[in-house]
């Protein structure tokens, strides 16, 4: 006789909804990154206009190559150059931030949470390395621009979603928060480890010791801006000169900040710093960097050679076809070999259209793009133009599939929401606690006890008004047809 099979574990949900403190931080974080994902789209338009605008261009190009700074230190750089190598740093502080509250605070502290996200994100990367290698090894391209299309902009992403109106559930957005996240992570390793030619070991070693000074003081607990921002400052520079990418110092200084409370902490430094640094980079340093990077030609000859040419028509269909493949697939792949099922809420479906929507790669692809093709301005600019023209389409493409189920992600919103009890937490998130129950029995006690006293004055009205009508209903009954 087979020996009866022990009883499996409880059933894990993918893309379930997030708990009460990471539902808080991502909606703060998200409503800001789509309020700087709008400044983008404005910075994008306005850099293609100042671009291609007769009596324009050539402003823009004055104004893009203008340089300044110390050449003493090796910082005499262009404006363009500042905006990608400066302001993109500030960028990656917020990210490298991101990156340590998610794995000490957030969803990636759970080795068992972590693998959906990790797992979809690199597949998300991989496949749309793939897609772009293929398409240069039959096309005859070349293979140098093969990291551009695996970056996805959260940012850019939610300006989408802010202008097509759609409310994704709190499930859907923190797994797009978070696969960014990841995103960010790999993104920055490829930089660092791909677009570095040479290394002076002397400006390195500065800012491995710079680095050194920063986590110290943060241990001290000392504190004040004016002591940190000139140290980054000088780190960043450091960084520049050493031949690694000068963004890998603002990761490097946001991972080494504390994001776990400690007693009678509100927020820790790492949360109070984000919220204060996150709207500069989101508002300023983000749109700055899209004013003088996207700024590229759109003529028709142009656009014809987006689709033409091997390395251009690599990142297009990396974006669209290679990313939808990757998140889509990684995730299906994760939720198939780790026993856990779809949330109930959620179907395939809407996996395919987050999916999509991570095909916009803009901010981090551009980057990617001008550190591939360097040297060769012409190809740089193609490739721009094809990272933009594939952002658009994936745009696209996830605002039709997106709408198509607008009115579920409103219910469910809604759902998310909804208050009874006006404590201040969603109802959703009190569904095992007694006291809720307790509370709602008495709100809905109080409710009948109210309809009960409106029934009776109503039932005494009406018997009133029978009352005093002459002869009653029996008079009406015994009258003539």
């Amino acid at each position: 006789m087979t020996a009866p099979r022990p009883a499996d574990r409880t059933e894990r949900k993918s893309l379930g909804r997030p708990s009460l403190p990471e539902r808080t931080f991502i909606l703060d974080a998200l409503r800001t990154e789509t309020v700087g994902g709008v400044l983008l789209l404005i910075a994008a338009i306005a850099a293609l206009l100042w671009a291609n605008l007769p009596g324009l261009h050539t402003s823009y190009e004055t104004v893009s190559d203008f340089s300044l700074g110390p050449a003493t230190l090796g910082l005499h750089l262009s404006v363009a150059h500042w905006a990608a190598d400066g302001l993109l740093a500030i960028f990656f502080f917020v990210a490298g931030i991101e990156l340590k509250r998610e794995l000490v605070a957030g969803d990636l502290r759970d080795p068992r949470a972590a693998v959906l996200p990790v797992v979809a994100a690199l597949c998300g990367m991989a496949a749309p390395a793939v897609v772009y290698s293929l398409t240069n090894l039959t096309g005859g391209g070349s293979l140098a621009g093969w990291a551009v299309p695996t970056a996805t902009d959260i940012a850019f992403a939610l300006a989408v979603l802010a202008v097509i109106g759609t409310s994704l559930p709190s499930a859907l957005r923190a797994f797009l928060l978070t696969l960014a996240v990841v995103d960010d992570l790999f993104a920055i390793l490829i930089i660092a480890l791909f677009f570095t030619d040479s290394l002076n070991l002397a400006a390195l070693g500065g800012a491995a010791a710079g680095l050194a000074v920063f986590w110290l003081l943060l241990r001290q607990g000392v504190r004040g801006w004016y002591v940190y921002v000139p140290l980054g400052v000088v780190i960043w520079g450091l960084m520049y000169n050493s031949g690694v990418h000068a963004t890998i110092a603002g990761v490097a200084m946001g991972l080494m900040l504390r994001c776990t409370r400690r007693e009678g902490e509100e927020h820790s430094p790492g949360e109070r710093i984000e919220h204060l640094v996150r709207p500069l980079s989101a508002g300023l340093a983000v749109p700055l960097f899209a004013l003088f990077s996207a700024g590229v030609s759109l003529s028709g000859g142009a656009l014809a050679d987006v689709f033409g040419r091997p390395e251009t028509l690599g990142v297009v269909l990396g974006l669209i076809v290679g990313k939808t493949v990757g998140v889509f697939g990684g995730t299906w792949l994760t939720a198939r070999f780790t026993r856990a099922s779809l949330s109930e809420d959620l179907a395939w479906a809407d996996v395919f259209a987050l999916a999509t929507l991570a095909g916009i790669g803009f901010t981090v692809s551009l980057l990617i793009g001008e550190l591939a093709f360097e040297g060769d301005a012409h190809l740089t600019d193609e490739v721009k133009a094809s990272v933009l023209c594939g952002s658009v389409i994936a745009a696209a493409l996830a605002t039709v599939l997106l709408r198509i189920r607008n009115a579920r992600y409103r219910r469910l919103c809604e759902s998310e929401e909804r208050d009874e009890d006006l404590d201040g937490v969603p109802d959703v998130y009190e569904d095992d606690d007694p006291a809720y129950h307790l509370r709602m029995a008495d709100i809905h006690e109080r409710k009948a006890a109210e309809h009960r006293r409106i029934a009776a004055e109503k039932a005494a009205e009406r018997a009133r008004q029978g009352a005093e009508v002459p002869g009653g209903a029996s008079e009406q009954k015994d009258s003539p047809a």
